[in-house]
């Protein structure tokens, strides 16, 4: 699930090339999907970056718990579900974290789903004023295909809880820009 108007834009296209390319095994299953954000970059960031925080913008979680570290590369968090998703925990390990170049990266290392190696990185970026102006944010995953699903049953899932994340992020953050004007 792609947003077809942002892909012709150079900058997506070099960060779909970057960060968001992956060699998939015959096993495995991944996407991209793109949001355009009517808010300034650092706000969208300073959300996602928080690694500790996912229930800042992810409407899916219950509760996040620190297992280990405080937030950094390395760190280990434990995530309760809400009710109604097949899962009720997710551990996740925070693999990459690049203020810079506005790049998180993290992988589910445990829970009670069926998500195995899963690996999903963000990225973050401002279009030229040609293009709109306004923040985009990329998500891509990878992640193994369960014995008795299918690939499109597996991606449509993956795809459907990632949309809903990016389009909270959306919405928080642009109502955090109407509120301070």
């Amino acid at each position: 699930m792609l947003c077809k108007q942002n892909l012709e834009t150079p900058t997506v296209k070099a960060m779909l090339n970057t960060y968001h390319s992956s060699k998939l095994c015959s096993n495995q299953c991944g996407s991209s999907l793109v949001q355009t954000i009517d808010a300034p970059l650092p706000l969208v960031w300073s959300l996602i970056r928080r690694f500790e925080n996912p229930q800042g913008y992810k409407l899916f979680v219950k509760k996040c718990t620190m297992l280990a570290g405080d937030g950094g590369i390395g760190s280990v968090r434990e995530i309760m579900v809400t009710s109604g998703l097949p899962a009720g925990v997710s551990v996740e390990r925070l693999d990459k974290l690049d203020d810079d170049k506005h790049v998180l990266k993290f992988s589910i290392i445990g829970g009670d789903h069926r998500l195995v190696n899963y690996s999903s990185t963000i990225t973050v970026h401002e279009e030229e004023e040609k293009y709109g102006g306004k923040t985009v944010a990329i998500e891509s995953y990878v992640v193994d295909v369960p014995a008795g699903n299918s690939v499109e049953d597996t991606c449509s899932f993956a795809n459907t809880i990632i949309a809903c994340n990016l389009r909270s992020l959306a919405k928080i953050t642009e109502e955090m820009v109407c509120k301070a004007k």
